[in-house]
């Protein structure tokens, strides 16, 4: 069988246990093709290779419905993580993000993803915009998010965690998951960061997602918070390029949370 390896020398403690736990959580419940873990190390993991494939609307409809699936497999809380340690960002730059389980899903991406996040950035945000950011993680903290459109609360949901286009790798399988920061979260955190740069088929890839869970009709509006983490994450690691995007992704946010109270 032909392989993949991910190798960094001086990587984190745990970094690589936490991607290998990861993907074998996001496989369990069989509801969408992951990548296979073949071997692990302190500074290696080495994967199954996967041939990838032109996307196409079908796929992406299928891979929808097969989210929806992994999604409703559920997480024991808010912010558990199925490793010891969790990461977010790239192979050269990763920082550890707490593994707490929380009641809400309001605590966890306020307390512990936005607003550490958000210190990290502040330097490069400014006091404006800090000043934006903040308001809007306050009004995350608020509950305003936690069930879909202000439509009951969500349970935890399994997920992949860092659903960008060029995490999911497009193969005969129709769509393989790959690099997770796989936690118990919101559905809508991979929605959102499927959205972020702009899968291919994007609104088949919805379409199938509604066919297996329905959502209601505004669902989509909700998706600046929960892409808001990434953001954030972005301006910290790569600089100012994404600043004024964090700056106005935090203005819908607190725009949708005040539609959401009225």
């Amino acid at each position: 069988m032909r392989d993949h390896l991910k190798q960094r020398a001086d990587a984190p403690r745990g970094f690589f246990a936490a991607e290998a736990d990861g993907l074998r959580w996001l496989a369990a419940p069989r509801a969408v093709p992951v990548v296979e873990v073949l071997e692990v190390g302190d500074d290696f993991v080495r994967l199954e290779h996967l041939t990838g494939v032109s996307p196409t609307a079908l796929a992406a409809r299928t891979v929808g419905a097969r989210l929806a699936r992994l999604h409703d497999a559920g997480a024991p809380g808010f912010g558990w993580a199925p490793s010891p340690t969790a990461w977010f960002g790239p192979l050269e730059a990763p920082f550890e993000v707490p593994t707490a389980s929380r009641a809400t899903f309001a605590e966890f991406w306020a307390e512990d993803r936005l607003r550490p996040i958000a210190r990290r950035a502040a330097p490069t945000l400014g006091p404006a915009g800090r000043a934006a950011v903040d308001e809007a993680v306050d009004a995350i903290a608020s509950g305003a998010f936690d069930g879909v459109a202000g439509q009951g609360t969500e349970q935890p949901s399994r997920v992949h965690g860092d659903l960008w286009s060029g995490n999911l790798m497009w193969t005969e399988s129709g769509g393989t998951l790959i690099d997770p920061a796989a936690h118990g979260g919101h559905r809508l955190e991979d929605l959102a960061l499927l959205s972020l740069f702009g899968a291919p088929h994007l609104d088949e890839i919805a379409a199938g997602y509604e066919e297996q869970h329905p959502m209601p009709a505004s669902w989509r509006r909700d998706l600046p918070a929960h892409l808001f983490f990434a953001l954030l994450a972005h301006v910290h690691l790569f600089g100012g390029m994404y600043t004024d995007q964090a700056v106005s992704t935090a203005r819908a946010v607190v725009a949708r949370a005040d539609d959401l109270r009225s």
